[in-house]
Parts: structure tokens; sequence; C-alpha cells
């Protein structure tokens, strides 16, 4: 009788899953506590799958000789804390594909900073001609992908909730941008929790690996001075010169990997800012260790087209900047985000709070921001770290009033910049509905 693998969540993830475990020969129930989206569950029924939606049923879950969970069911949901202590292995998408994947994984995460640096990568590789895969926590399912074709490479993006149900999974090659602290509502507010599991990208890497991270990142770098770290080791930054690396030194972005050089102008770069030439930095490293020719990877750092809600500029209305920044979900991105305005800013902010400490903002909201916009059920933190350095906070509950209050606050040459700060689980679906509905507002003005 073939093993049974129970899918708890029947997003991209969950439908992958399942269709790499029914070719890998298991029995497969797929289980989601809510309503599966149309076009999940069409899929799953085309495929006669067997599937429940609307609450699991305990008993056929503990049945299970392996559950895979969407990266979105927390670690202290009862079901999972009781598949633990009946000793059921509870791991990710990405453990189970890479299973079942000959490829070399190129594996990024940090708080900040990780999608523009995956993307970036992927079109890199593709257009040097890799057969290369894009996945993880963006793009089509990695376990679909591993099911349905076959590729060479994979740059996947990963985020701590896919880093913690990984356990067998070896990165060939592991980017950590940055750690600063986010989701600690997951982590039992313990920043300590949330950069174990950022680390856990390095698990299983041997000495052949290639590790690359920030090397001005003070959390890292502390991280690193006290483990035992296998990977050939390639910093990246702006602090000091990293050889073998990564550093600006005036206007230039260098690398050296082999004692071969290679360097380009930082103003050659297709986005511009701090944020952005580490994103480079990062994304010509692990090029380079791949062996791709640096005109290649010149041409790409040159023509790389930015990823949508983020720095994203919109339109001018009557000389104000528009910019729609909604994937901003942490204060550390919105702090990338306002160092680059160049002029006064109209901020929008809100969602949910995820235990943000808003005060490293507070330098730069003094220089920049001249008002500060609300969007959200509940603004009594933002209330509490700003109100006494912004003199207008106003209070907002729905996109089309902060976009139409943030355009009365600002004057011919200031930029009204969305960038939350916070989850967007309180009014919107998710960031990119957050995002398209400011684009959407901004444009009816």
């Amino acid at each position: 009788m073939a093993e049974k693998i129970v899918i708890l969540g029947a997003g991209e993830s969950g439908v992958g899953s399942a269709i790499l475990a029914r070719k890998a020969g298991f029995s497969v129930l797929v289980s989601d506590a809510g309503k599966i989206k149309p076009d999940y569950k069409q899929t799953l029924l085309d495929m006669d799958f067997e599937l429940e939606e609307g609450g699991h049923t305990e008993a056929r879950i503990l049945e299970a000789n392996t559950v895979i969970k969407s990266p979105g069911i927390p670690d202290k949901a009862p079901l999972i804390k009781l598949l633990h202590e009946k000793g059921i292995p509870v791991i990710s998408e990405m453990e189970f594909a890479a299973r079942y994947s000959r490829a070399k994984h190129i594996c990024i995460t940090g708080t900040n900073g990780k999608t523009t640096t995956t993307l970036m990568t992927y079109h890199i590789l593709k257009e040097a001609g890799l057969n290369v895969g894009l996945a993880g926590n963006i793009g089509q399912s990695f376990a679909r992908q591993v099911a349905e074709q076959d590729f060479d490479f994979y740059v996947l993006e990963v985020s701590s909730f896919q880093l913690d149900g990984m356990y067998d999974f070896r990165a060939d090659i592991a980017i950590l941008m940055n750690i600063t602290p986010d989701h600690l509502d997951r982590y039992e507010y313990n920043f300590r929790n949330y950069v174990d599991s950022k680390f856990r990208i390095i698990r299983n890497m041997r000495t052949e690996d290639h590790f690359i991270f920030c090397g001005d990142d003070p959390v890292i770098r502390e991280e690193i001075a006290k483990r035992e770290i296998l990977p050939q080791k390639l910093p990246f930054g702006f602090d000091q010169i990293y050889v073998p690396g990564a550093w600006v030194e005036g206007d230039e972005l260098n690398i050296v990997i082999n004692n071969n050089p290679f360097n380009m102008s930082i103003f050659d770069l297709s986005l511009q800012g701090k944020h952005n030439a580490y994103n480079s930095m990062a994304s010509g490293i692990a090029s380079r260790v791949l062996d791709i020719r640096k005109e290649a990877i010149r041409e790409c750092l040159t023509d790389f087209q930015g990823v949508e809600h983020r720095l994203e500029s919109v339109i001018k209305v009557h000389g104000i900047e528009f910019i729609n920044d909604s994937k901003a979900t942490n204060v550390n991105s919105t702090w990338y985000a306002m160092e680059s305005m160049k002029g006064k800013v109209v901020w929008i902010v809100g969602g949910i709070d995820k235990g943000n400490d808003y005060s490293i903002l507070h330098p730069l909201v003094r220089e920049k921001v001249k008002s500060i916009v609300c969007l959200g059920k509940d603004n009594s933190k933002i209330h509490q770290s700003f109100d006494d350095l912004i003199d207008t906070v106003v209070d907002t509950d729905n996109m089309e009033e902060a976009v139409r209050t943030a355009y009365y606050l600002a004057e011919e040459g200031n930029i009204v910049l969305f960038s939350p700060c916070c989850a967007s689980f309180d009014l919107f679906e998710n960031y990119e509905d957050r995002g398209r509905q400011f684009k959407n507002a901004v444009r009816n003005l």
C-alpha cells in the first residue's frame, strides 16, 4: 500500500506538492482549513485528488506518514503541535521538492531585498543561457516545476517560514541579505528565534558550496563569528573592501572571486539606491561563482527591470510624485525607501504591526517627512511613535481616502510615499492587492 502524504493548505505550494507527491507514488490527501481558490480547486478536481476544504479532519490527517504544510500555517497551530507529538514529520514544500531535484539550488533569504535579488539573479542566469527555474516564495511552485519540468538550476526565494520546515535540504549557493526584526509574532517575539531561522539557509552546506552574505549587517557578522561555517564565505557591502566578495568604493561596484576582478559604475545599475547596490552585489557574486561572463552580468545589471510594488514610481499629479512601496511590510524596508527619497515626503503607513520598533525611522522621518497618513484598523502605535515628531498625523481607513488625504497634504515637488511598514491583512488580501489599490486610487485622482 502506498505511503500517505497529507498536504495542509491548497495554495500554490500545496497544489504543486500534491502533483509531485502523486508522481512520486504517494497516496495524497489535500486539506485546507479555508475555502480553496477556484483555479487551484479546479486543478485538483481535474487531476482527481482527494481533497477537503473548510476544516481539517483530524483522524484522516493523523494517518499520514508525512505532512507537507503551507508556510502560512504557524508551528503553534494546535494541529501542527499534535502532529509533532505523534512523531509525524511535518515538512515544507521546499524540503519535499528538493528530495526529487538534481538541480543546483541558489537560495536567497533575508528580511529585505530577497525578491529583487532573486529576480535579478534569475534574470542574469536566464539571459546567460542557463536552463533555470524561478520558485520558492515567488512565482510557480518549486514542487510543481520539479514534477513537470527538468531545470539544471533553481533560483529560490526562501522565507523564514519555509526555512523552518527544512531539514535535509541543501543550498549550493546561499545568499543572506540582512537580518532585522520581522515576523516576530511568529517567533514568540524573540529575535533570537528569527535569527536562528534565517541561518537555517546554510544548514547541510559543504565546503565546496558558497555562502554570500552582507558583511555590513551587524547581526550577520556577530552570528558568523560564533558559528562554524563550512561553505566558502563571500561577503558584500560598503563598509570595507571584501576580498573575496564584493564592495562599493567611490562610484565603482567591485567583485573579486579567485583573484578575478569585475567592476562597473554604480550609476550604470538599472536600479539606483544603496539597497539596490546590495542586491546587485549579491546577484553579481552568485553569477560569478557560476562562471557567467562579466559582460553578460554587466548587461543584466544595467537593463534589469524592478519589482512591482517595490519603490515603483506610479505617476506625477500636479508635480507631486506618487511611489508605490506596498512590498515594504517591515520597518527596515521602509528605512531603505525613505533613505532613497530626494524630496519632502507625505508618508502613507499602517496595517498589521508585527512587533515593529519604529524608533530606527525617527532620524529619517525628522529629516524628510512633512506629514503622515495612517491607513489601518489600529494606528495607535504609529501615533505613539510619531505624534511628537510630526505636526500632521491623520487617520484613514480605506485606500481612496488615504491617497486623497495625502494628495491634499502634499505640494508641488513633494513625494507621496506609500511604504506601509506593516502586513496588509487588516484591510487587504495581500501586499499585491494593497499596491494595486494604491495605484488605482492615484490614477483616479
